[in-house]
């Protein structure tokens, strides 16, 4: 399969180790430096794209693969207010675009798990509900897509919850943590907090390994498919 990698950061980088050992061939690396030679593409001999560059950057990407009919997925966090654009623009093309905040198995089988201890907790509204996040020093966005993603998944099951709020704690909203450490891949925690105990469910990130591997394996299950696909689709949870 001919991969075209959009971004060339940590993520971009692994991820091309990995396609490359699973016999997959790369037909560009294109970052900011190089961002001109997107235009000098034979775009027929592109099989998909996988787009992990930088929130001013995705939306231009995105387009320009699904102007170009090249199937393409997007790690990249922080530019979501223009996703509803780009799934138009999707149908638009009759194109392919798989969009997840996170690749990593384990975490969409945590995400899995979070709405449903969500729906468990509704009615208990005795205990306050917190959402924290770590990533490594590097990442420009805050909260992580990951922990947006969360707050989603408990928003749409306990009905006393309204939003999501960046450090806050007000009626109705999940207040999200965000911290930055030296080398740290991700750690992500959801918290159910009474004056008798908590309940926690914790995912942490040993490596980045796991987010490269997941994005290798939908850009292969997605050749051939088309329309706005996610994770759903894909895990089939």
């Amino acid at each position: 399969m001919n991969i075209l990698i959009l971004g060339y950061g940590k993520m971009g980088q692994i991820i091309d180790q990995m396609a490359t050992e699973r016999g997959h061939t790369i037909i560009a690396r294109i970052k900011k430096d190089n961002a001109q030679d997107l235009e000098k593409l034979d775009t027929a001999a592109i099989d998909v794209a996988i787009e992990f560059s930088q929130p001013d950057a995705a939306v231009s990407n995105i387009s320009y693969c699904l102007k170009n009919n090249i199937p393409v997925l997007s790690g990249t966090t922080g530019w979501l207010d223009k996703k509803p654009e780009i799934e138009k623009l999707c149908q638009e093309e009759n194109g392919t675009f798989f969009y997840a905040s996170n690749y990593s198995i384990g975490v969409n089988l945590f995400f899995k798990l979070n709405e449903q201890l969500a729906a468990m907790m509704d009615k208990f509204d005795e205990y306050d509900i917190s959402i924290d996040e770590i990533h490594h020093t590097q990442k420009k966005d805050a909260p992580s897509g990951t922990a947006i993603t969360l707050a989603e998944g408990v928003l749409s099951h306990v009905k006393r919850t309204k939003e999501w709020k960046l450090g806050e704690r007000t009626d109705g909203a999940i207040p999200i943590a965000a911290i930055r450490k030296d080398d740290v891949p991700g750690t992500h925690g959801v918290c159910y907090s009474s004056s008798i105990d908590d309940i926690e469910i914790k995912h942490t990130a040993h490596s980045r390994e796991g987010f490269a591997k997941g994005a290798v394996l939908v850009a292969e299950w997605l050749k051939d498919k088309k329309g706005v696909l996610s994770m759903a689709e894909f895990l089939k949870l």
